[in-house]
Order: C-alpha cells, then sequence, then structure tokens
C-alpha cells in the first residue's frame, strides 16, 4: 500500500544553493525517520511559495544516493494571505506496510509551525 509523508522547511533567503541545501536536509530526515529507501518512493511532490524563485528544490533529492530514477516535480503553492513565507513542503508518497499514523512527518525551521500538533508526535519519537 502507499502512505504519504509530509515534510516542510523554510529558506532565510531565497538564494539556490539555501533551497538546494534546505530541500536535501529536509529529505534526508525523512527518509531515516521513516526507514524509507528511494526504492520504496513512488513519487515526490514539492511546493514552494511564490517568493522562492533562484532554484528548483528538487536539485536537492538528485544529491541522495539512488534517488537519480524517482519521480520529483516542482510547483507553486497557492498563495494565501499570512502564510508562512519562504516555504518548501514536500509530500513524499512511499510504498509501505506501515499505519497512517506510525508515520513521522517532518517539520524544520519555521515549518514547524504549521503542524505542530505533527511535530509534537515527531518530537515524542526521540
Amino acid at each position: 500500500m502507499t502512505r504519504g509523508i509530509r515534510g516542510a522547511t523554510t529558506v532565510v533567503e531565497d538564494q539556490a544553493d539555501m533551497i538546494i541545501e534546505n530541500t536535501r536536509r529536509l529529505v534526508e530526515e525523512m527518509v531515516t525517520k521513516n526507514n524509507v529507501s528511494p526504492e520504496d518512493v513512488s513519487h515526490v511532490f514539492i511546493s514552494v511559495t511564490k517568493d522562492i524563485t533562484a532554484a528548483f528544490p528538487a536539485k536537492g533529492l538528485r544529491k541522495l544516493p539512488g534517488w537519480t530514477y524517482v519521480p520529483v516535480m516542482c510547483m507553486t503553492e497557492i498563495d494565501v494571505p499570512n502564510s508562512l513565507k519562504r516555504c518548501i513542503r514536500v509530500m513524499m508518497v512511499v510504498n509501505t506496510d506501515k499505519e497512517q499514523a506510525s508515520m513521522n512527518h517532518i517539520f524544520q525551521n519555521e515549518a514547524i509551525h504549521l503542524r505542530p500538533d505533527l511535530a509534537c508526535k515527531e518530537d515524542s519519537t526521540l
């Protein structure tokens, strides 16, 4: 069966190296905390807020070993007034036998404010 793993992070500035590195770190933590290998990943959607334009965050995934053939698509998040700025969101769809409640969703930097309920669950597993 497939399950979704959510992740989100923010960057301080719209700089290519920062976007790529923060995305890489986020996905690495998502993979580690959920014991996922690239072969388990069906596909990944990445959305960014309209103030991120310097790079495709998917480049961060390409730096990970074994991710060459994982389908990844980047898109722009809807522009909701007063929403979190400079935010990168990841939806990773994986093949797994785990229950939905056992998936660890990862929120880094200012993105922890998006889903404090899930961020707290993740912290309690440490």
